[in-house]
Formats: structure tokens, sequence, C-alpha cells
């Protein structure tokens, strides 16, 4: 089982096939990687690895399989990742609000749940659910508490959408929380009303996230690391050997990044992967010192930190240059989640003691602010003391900052299959010529700006296969719509698809000297594929699967 010290052996183990890619700086492919104690220490040939065998090394030959560095999920949640679905909660997307009720009432009543256990206690606790998006239902209006009232009655009932920027609640779920018809969000936060002023059951942004975790605080924390620890296995067998958790909220106590849970699996040698904390920024720094502090080891750190500046363009809380194209009301143009000036106080703060900054920033104007306040932040204090200052998600930018992404020295971190959750709605929001520069993969690389591939899970499927499919054909992975991708001048080849999601989400989760190649050094962490990816049908990545996964040289999961 891991622990914080690497665990190894003076015997190598050599881990060969036909087609082992180290990185996409080193194109010549070696036949074999020998690790020892942990790291790779060498890269060598077939005869090599002949005459290591006759002195005793293991040797793990795969074949024709195709050997590369661990996949880094750069952007995660994973409390709600993990959450939904598993023993304790569900997750569905469902065709319209009478639809989604009737799935959750059928859910509520099995014996079991998907994962084998009582859902909510048999009746009994929060009913839990996520992955609903109004704007995709037929009629695509957003839901209110009454469906849930009269499928549940006093039951409390809470549903995270799938953007995880909304909840939907029931009267009892109300209640449960002390969400009372005169109540006031938090700030930041909506408490959505009908036309008679009347709570409709939806909270919004901030108030989505503060009450979202208050509900998560009631789950126990010995089932929490089950879940934990199930989800982590999963990512295993994806080929994924470590995951950022990234922050949820701003508000202190809402950010959902446990690690009292991260602490606790790791102390009972439970951990099995790689995380890479990034708890929120606020003003008060002492969280982060102090996880710093603590975790120092090659299983879990804490980087840098997360804020928030602005929300998602189909909810028109993406902060804009210009209005939308289907204003809501004149001069529709989003809004920050905090002032500018507010944002540069934070990071300029983080920076000060070293800390690097990662900040969500979706619509043009705020990736411009966002751009302006970090380059700033470098010409004051240089980079970060660990990790890398990013922008999370990037769906537009105004003309002139894909090359200042580079000149203030940010990592773009961004989720390929978001380019295709729906490719009617950027057309929609922003309007054609908007919509033809979104998710520009391709002109980071043009521009020299440096990409960490994540998946913003649960919003989408934590599937690395997917990640890499929509990088490169930017289809969806289950329709392979639209031909030839949305955007295609934005699509990237498949070895610069593998390097953001290894060596670029290493440098995001503040790790690349250490992990995200396979070159003579680094940490062993390994995915072993049952086909080449460079040769692969492109059409086909999303069928391939995962043989085996070594992390620090030992096997984590093997088929």
């Amino acid at each position: 089982m891991p622990s914080e010290k690497t665990a190894g052996s003076n015997k190598p183990i050599v881990i060969t096939s036909e087609h082992v890619y180290t990185d996409v700086r080193h194109p010549d492919r070696p036949l074999a990687i020998v690790v020892r104690d942990g790291r790779v220490d060498a890269l060598v040939s077939r005869e090599v690895v002949r005459e290591l065998a006759v002195e005793g090394a293991e040797v793990r030959d795969f074949g024709s399989a195709f050997v590369c560095p661990g996949f880094i999920d750069a952007h995660q949640h994973v409390l709600h990742t993990a959450l939904f679905p598993s023993a304790l909660a569900d997750r569905y997307g469902g065709t319209s609000e009478k639809d989604y009720v009737e799935h959750l009432r059928k859910y509520a009543a099995a014996a079991v749940g998907p994962c084998g256990a009582a859902p909510g206690g048999a009746g009994e606790g929060w009913l839990l659910c996520q992955g609903w998006r109004s704007d995709l239902w037929d009629p695509p209006v957003p839901p209110t508490r009454e469906s849930l009232d009269a499928a549940f009655g006093a039951r409390p009932v809470a549903c995270c959408s799938g953007d995880l920027h909304a909840i939907w609640l029931n009267s009892a779920g109300l209640a449960a929380l002390g969400i009372r018809e005169d109540s006031e969000p938090p700030a930041g936060g909506v408490f959505e009303r009908d036309a008679s002023g009347r709570l409709t059951g939806v909270l919004r942004e901030a108030a989505s996230m503060v009450y979202t975790a208050a509900v998560f605080r009631s789950l126990p924390e010995r089932d929490l690391r089950g879940v934990y620890g199930g989800y982590f296995r999963a990512m295993l067998s994806h080929g994924v050997t470590g995951v950022c958790d990234m922050a949820l909220c701003a508000v202190p106590g809402a950010d959902n990044v446990r690690e009292d849970i991260y602490e606790g699996l790791l102390a009972s040698g439970q951990l099995p992967l790689r995380v890479s904390m990034f708890p929120q920024l606020i003003d008060d720094l002492s969280r982060v010192r102090d996880l710093q502090a603590r975790c120092t080891g090659d299983w879990l750190r804490a980087p840098g930190l997360k804020q928030f500046f602005d929300g998602v363009s189909s909810a028109h809380t993406a902060w804009l240059a210009e209005p939308y194209a289907n204003p809501r009301f004149p001069g529709d143009c989003g809004r920050p989640t905090i002032p500018a000036e507010r944002m540069r106080e934070l990071v300029l703060g983080a920076a000060a003691e070293g800390f690097a900054v990662r900040v969500h920033a979706i619509g043009d104007k705020a990736v411009h602010e966002g751009i302006t306040i970090f380059r700033e932040a470098f010409e004051r204090y240089g980079e970060p003391r660990q990790g890398v200052n990013s922008l999370e998600h990037i769906e537009n930018l105004l003309p002139g900052d894909v090359a200042a992404l580079r000149e203030a020295h940010l990592v773009a971190s961004v989720q390929p299959q978001h380019v295709v959750i729906d490719v009617t709605q950027p057309d929609r929001d922003l309007g054609p010529e908007r919509a033809r520069d979104m998710w520009p993969f391709a002109d980071y690389l043009a521009a020299g700006v440096p990409m960490a591939f994540g998946t913003d899970a649960p919003c989408v499927p934590p599937e690395p296969m997917q990640v890499l499919s929509c990088a490169v054909t930017r289809e969806v992975p289950e329709t392979r719509e639209p031909a030839g991708g949305w955007n295609p001048h934005e699509r990237i080849g498949m070895a610069e698809a593998i390097d953001a999601y290894t060596r670029g989400s290493a440098l995001a989760a503040g790790r690349g000297g250490e992990v995200g190649t396979l070159m003579p050094g680094m940490l062993a962490d390994v995915a072993v594929l049952d086909r080449d990816l460079m040769s692969a049908d492109p059409e086909g990545i999303q069928d391939v699967r995962c043989l085996a996964t070594f992390v620090g040289g030992r096997v984590a999961w093997e088929a």
C-alpha cells in the first residue's frame, strides 16, 4: 500500500512494449523503461532488456500495447465526482423536469442504490443526485420545487446541476438548510424566485455552492473515505495517476476540498494516486500555509489556490466585453463574481508569499482582466514557489490575448470535452463571430502557451480517452458529430494532446519536474493502453482501453 515515502526496491522493474512513448519532445521511442526505487532509471533497447532479465530484473512485456506517462487530470471537483454516482447518491441528466423527477422516484424506491447501498438511508436523510441541465431539456426551462414536493413530501432532496453552478431543492430541503422566504443569498449567489416572488427552489452560483457544501457536511467521513477510495480505483483503471482537486467556491468552508479525507486515506495507506489540492483563495492564507507544511511527500500536495472571476456562458454569468448575442436585458454582458480590483488584491497577496493561483475565467472580459492581474503578479514577484499560475476553462478570448497568456507566464488549463457539451450554445449565446475562435487549442500551441488538460468532472465524465478524442477531433465522442469537428481549425495532434494531459497537467499540479514524462529521474507513473494512440484511428480513440497502471513503478491497477 502507498505511503508518503515512495516505496521501492533495488531490484529493477522493466516495462517494455513495441510502443513506448516518453514525451512529445522525444519522438524516438525506446523499447523499454527501467524503473528503480519508484523512478525511471534508464531508457534502454531490447538487447539491454534481455541482459537485465538474465540479471534478475522483473520484466513486464506488454507486446504491442501503448506505454505512456500516466494521465493527470488538471481540473476536477473530486467530492462531487466521487459522490455522483456512488453508494450515497445518483447521477442523471434527464430530458425534462418530469423525466428527472420520475427517475429520482424510481431511484429512491429501489431496495439498493446503483453501487449497492440503500440510497440516502432507504428513505431517510437527503436524497442526492447530480447532472440536470435545464437548457438541454424539452422544454428548456428551469425546474421548481413543486415537482419534487409532490414526489417526495417531507424528505429533503438536493439535485446539483450538470455544471455545478446551481442546486435544485424541494421545500423540505430548503427548510433543512434554514432557507426561508425572507432569506437573502450569500454574496455572489442567487435565490431564484417566481413571478410572485416565491422561492422556486433553484439556487445559483455562490448560493448553490455554499448550501451544497452544507449538505455534504452531513455525510459521515467514514462513508466518504470509502467513496473516494472507490473513485480513485476507477480512475486508475483509466490510466489516470494524478488529479488536481479544485475549490468549487470561494466562500470559506464551502470549497469542498476535503484534506481530512485525503490525510485519512494517506495515513491508512489507502491513497492510490497523486493528489494536488487547490483550496479557495481568501485573505487568510493560513490554511494553504499549513497544508504546504504538512503535505510534502510524493502523494499529497497543496501547490496553490483557486478563485472565481465569473460564471458560465450558458447561464449568461460569464463576463463578456460585449453583450451576449441573445441578451436577457439591455447591455447583458454577464458579470464578474468579484470586482477586478478585489481579484487583484487576492492574487497579489498570494503571489507575495509565493503561492500559485488558478482562476476560473470563461468570458473574454474575465480572461483579459485575469491576464492583466497575473502579468502584474509576475512582474512584481516572479514565478510561484510551487506550481504555476493559470486561467481555468478560457472559453473565448479578445484579440491578442492568446499571446498575452504566454507573456504573463500563464498555463491555459482547459477541458476538451467542454467543446462539445452543446455545439449549438456558443452561436446562440455569443454569435458566430465570437464562437468561431472558442477553445483555441491550436492557437495556444502556435503561440507557445502551455496547456493543461482536465475534465472539470463531474461536469463531464472523467474519462481520458474522451479528453483526447475531443482534443484531436472536436466531435461528440458518443455520436462523432459534427462530422469533421466543431471549429476544426482548432484541432490538435495526438502527441500534443497527450503532452497537455501529462506534462502540461503536471505543470498545473506543481509537479512539472517529477511526473508527466517518462524520462530518467521522473517518478514512474505509467499507463498501458491496448493500442498505439499515435497510429489509432482518431474516430475510434474513445474505444481504447487501459491494460495496466503503474504509480511509482508499482502496479496500481491491472485488467
